[in-house]
């Protein structure tokens, strides 16, 4: 094959590809697809992913070959109608690290996950184990699937398997949820039947079904019963309750509350403040959380560093980053020292408003508090300033975080070649291309397009070759 040929056949690849990938792929046809793609599922499933790394080394099995495979397994327990047929017809090797994550995976279609465990059970060689039973117990929950999820726990019943205190926890919010709360506490008193303790747990989960229908005087009896029985009320059991009283506009009977216990020795693990203004933020009272906030900081009080991250987290996503700024100033100067967490929150919302000069500033003290800048934190910068037209500073700012941050990963190139291209500087998002190839981060068939259009929109023609010939020997097209 003389040159030209070769360059006819590159050319050829690469309009294929990109025909090939604008068109919108039928589900079912891609499942059918799949299945040819694929190695053999008998080789692929046979070993767990912890395993695979060592004792399949040799074979060449991979995560990302198991991974692919139980999610190819996966598709077809939601999607295909005769699914144990489609099922039998495939070489798998039926495991129970295979069934569990099949399961997880499926954990919005009840009915269909308890076809594929029923089908699994009927492989040779499988014996199902407490785990699968109980995630297939947990989904059929999540689904509304009752009947079948109690035919379920009594087959775990029957063969000695033990149900734990978060699985009936779970079944018990699964009916709290839909308002069935007689279902619920029929559920509490079944327990005794599996010999599953009531623990704090499932207290818990009790009394978030009475809240769900604001039957405060049965949760509060609950609360009692649970002290008479020898329980212990954790962060939980005071939040579920003042959250409910804060939902239904009681501001004054979760204080009341909090009161009574701490009168009773139960203080809650954290301060009763806090949770006043985790329940109104729950509640969506955001202007009361403020208020109540103002108040404390006034009075010298500082609020739990997680219940700061969640104020601040609900005022950014009101638009109200000015209010957070001062806030912050405000706290730290009473002492409150900022988790990671609250510098996740603050730098990407003063970037997203172009306060640059705010957004360095936090990302400076973030790095004095002895965090090393990781993707998260210096993207919103990138992004800002690219979008404020100042590529060169984004360039060099680029270029000090690969030396003294985290390594920029995949999201992070993507953005910034994205913003490139809009920004027209194709030659820059060019060379990120190739940076992005050389640390062996795939970039999106999309960038590749962008990029190769608009160097040879801007007359740049054999840099658009060279990119197109490295997108043809990585993706080896």
């Amino acid at each position: 094959m003389n040159q030209t040929q070769a360059q006819m056949v590159l050319s050829a690849a690469i309009i294929l590809r990109r025909y090939l990938s604008s068109r919108t792929q039928n589900p079912i046809s891609s499942l059918s697809s799949a299945t040819t793609s694929l190695r053999s599922l008998k080789t692929l499933t046979a070993k767990p992913p912890q395993q695979a790394d060592h004792g399949n080394s040799e074979r060449g099995i991979s995560n990302d070959d198991y991974f692919a495979a139980i999610h190819h397994i996966s598709n077809i327990v939601r999607r295909d109608f005769y699914l144990e047929r489609t099922l039998q017809k495939m070489q798998i090797s039926v495991t129970s690290e295979l069934v569990y994550r099949v399961l997880r995976s499926c954990g919005k279609s009840g009915i269909e996950s308890f076809r594929f465990f029923n089908w699994a059970r009927n492989q040779p060689r499988y014996e199902p184990t407490t785990i699968e039973f109980e995630e297939l117990i947990k989904t059929l929950g999540r689904t509304r699937n009752w009947e079948t999820m109690w035919k379920v726990a009594e087959q775990m019943k029957k063969q000695d398997f033990v149900l734990t205190p978060e699985t009936f926890s779970l079944i018990i919010e699964s009916y709290g949820m839909q308002g069935l709360v007689d279902r619920a506490v029929e559920v509490f008193n079944r327990m005794k039947n599996f010999k599953c303790p009531h623990t704090t747990e499932v207290y818990n989960s009790l009394l978030f079904s009475l809240c769900e229908v604001k039957n405060f005087q049965g949760a509060y009896a609950l609360i009692r019963r649970m002290i008479r029985k020898g329980g212990v009320p954790d962060k939980r059991t005071f939040s579920i309750l003042v959250n409910g009283w804060c939902s239904a506009g009681k501001l004054r009977e979760a204080q009341e509350f909090l009161e009574e216990m701490s009168r009773k020795g139960f203080n809650p693990p954290v301060r009763g403040r806090d949770l006043l203004i985790d329940g109104l933020l729950d509640a969506g009272y955001l202007e009361s959380a403020k208020e109540l906030v103002r108040k404390m900081t006034k009075e010298g009080f500082l609020p739990d560093i997680a219940t700061f991250n969640s104020l601040l987290e609900a005022i950014c996503k009101s638009g109200e980053v000015d209010f957070c700024i001062d806030l912050m100033r405000d706290v730290c100067r009473l002492g409150l020292c900022p988790d990671i967490s609250t510098y996740k929150i603050m730098i990407p919302a003063v970037s997203k408003l172009c306060r640059i000069d705010e957004a360095f500033k936090l990302l400076h003290n973030s790095i004095e508090d002895g965090n090393k800048p990781f993707p998260g934190l210096y993207a919103p910068i990138l992004k800002a300033l690219c979008r404020g037209g100042q590529f060169d500073d984004a360039f060099s700012f680029f270029s000090d975080m690969k030396a003294q941050g985290h390594p920029p990963n995949r999201p992070v190139y993507t953005m910034l070649i994205r913003m490139c291209g809009r920004g027209g500087r194709f030659v820059e998002a060019a060379n990120y291309l190739v940076e992005m190839t050389e640390l062996n981060l795939s970039p999106r068939a999309q960038s590749f397009d962008m990029v190769t259009d608009g160097l040879k929109n801007c007359g740049k023609h054999d840099l658009a070759k060279r990119i197109e010939q490295l997108e043809i020997s990585f993706r080896g097209v």
